[in-house]
């Protein structure tokens, strides 16, 4: 056998060795990276129930008189701290996984998109807040464009292509939005149950109104009233995603630094409001509203004389009206939780500016 011959077999052997050798050291490793995650995540869970009972027990010592109210509540502070920490910290990723639902399932499969690391969460988080940014603009340009070449280029009578074009654009939409704001969920994001309901809703209509069969002439005004309509409130929809975007974005990094949302939070309807904010917001929200239950009943009621009486007229006039009850229920129910908050802390206020004054007056 021949020295380079020999050389050649030496070094092959070599090699699989050193491969036997790392597969081994990367057995190791897993295996000791397994045990020490497992013990973290007992630990974190069992802080978690730690922390519930703690609560319970002060909320049952300050209704027995055995702790005093200021107390307990510096002690709730610090509960939710550590809460916070364990929520919103790298702890998190060890919490047990929620659950991800038919939603995801039916897309995805069975697969995992909960991240381990933080900074993965928040990047899934950005690319939210940035589609959102992107399609609000879509939102208002889109059909202000429809409306502009119906009244300067197509006579008046909006053409079929364009329309479903649009309505096709819908549904990719509002399934994207559902999909990322399902895996924000399942990643820690505190996102209302209601405005993922809320897209599943405008998943069906649009895709309904894909069926729709858009009338021409004659009589064409009459016959695409509806569509006319509901192309006016995608662009209120519009200026009002923007105005959230704009003016919300800052007041939620603002309540994260403060430690009263955690990182994962997004913006959604008036959730991140002040009161500057929320008096130009919530009238443009609720003049948004009442104007989608007023296309959903003109739509139902087209039905109902028989001027368009498909079955997809009278769908998409229930999914509006369902939608706007929705939007109308969870403004009001925020802006009562804003205005119980800020009774609280103005009681609270006044209660240590009392108990203040007289060190004020001894010293």
């Amino acid at each position: 056998m021949a020295d380079s011959e020999r050389k050649i077999i030496e070094e092959v052997s070599g090699v699989s060795e050193l491969a036997k050798e790392l597969q081994d050291s990367a057995s190791t490793l897993i295996s000791k990276s397994t045990h020490e995650e497992q013990s973290i995540r007992q630990r974190a869970i069992a802080l978690g129930s730690n922390i519930r009972t703690l609560h319970s027990s002060i909320a049952s010592a300050v209704q027995n008189g055995v702790i005093d109210r200021k107390d307990a509540e510096k002690l709730d502070e610090e509960l939710y701290r550590a809460k916070c920490l364990l929520n919103d910290g790298d702890v998190a990723s060890f919490l047990p996984i929620k659950q991800h639902g038919g939603f995801l399932r039916m897309f995805l499969g069975p697969i995992c998109v909960r991240a381990n690391k933080k900074d993965v969460q928040l990047k899934v988080k950005e690319e939210y807040n940035s589609y959102r940014d992107r399609t609000a603009f879509m939102f208002l340009l889109f059909p202000s464009a429809l409306l502009l070449l119906r009244a300067y280029v197509w006579s008046g009578c909006l053409p079929t292509l364009p329309v479903q074009l649009y309505q096709a654009w819908l549904l990719f939409l509002y399934t994207s939005l559902a999909l990322r704001e399902n895996i924000l969920r399942v990643n820690g994001s505190d996102i209302r149950a209601w405005w993922i309901y809320h897209h599943y809703c405008a998943m069906v209509m649009a895709l309904v109104s894909l069926t729709w069969e858009i009338k021409g002439q004659p009589d064409c005004s009459q016959k695409q009233r509806g569509v006319q309509l509901f192309l006016q409130w995608a662009i209120m929809q519009g200026v009002a995603m923007l105005l959230q975007n704009r003016y919300q974005r800052q007041r939620l990094y603002t309540r994260i630094a403060l430690g009263k949302a955690k990182r994962m939070d997004v913006v959604w309807g008036e959730t991140a409001g002040v009161d500057g904010q929320l008096w130009l917001l919530c009238p443009i929200l609720f003049i948004l509203q009442g104007f989608e239950a007023y296309v959903g009943l003109l739509l139902l009621k087209t039905a109902m004389v028989g001027v368009v009486s498909e079955w997809q007229v009278i769908v998409c006039g229930i999914l509006l009206v369902l939608m706007a009850v929705g939007n109308f229920a969870n403004t009001v129910q925020t802006l009562m939780a804003k205005s119980r908050f800020k009774a609280k802390m103005k009681k609270s206020k006044s209660k240590q500016e009392l108990e203040g004054s007289p060190k004020d007056s001894r010293s």
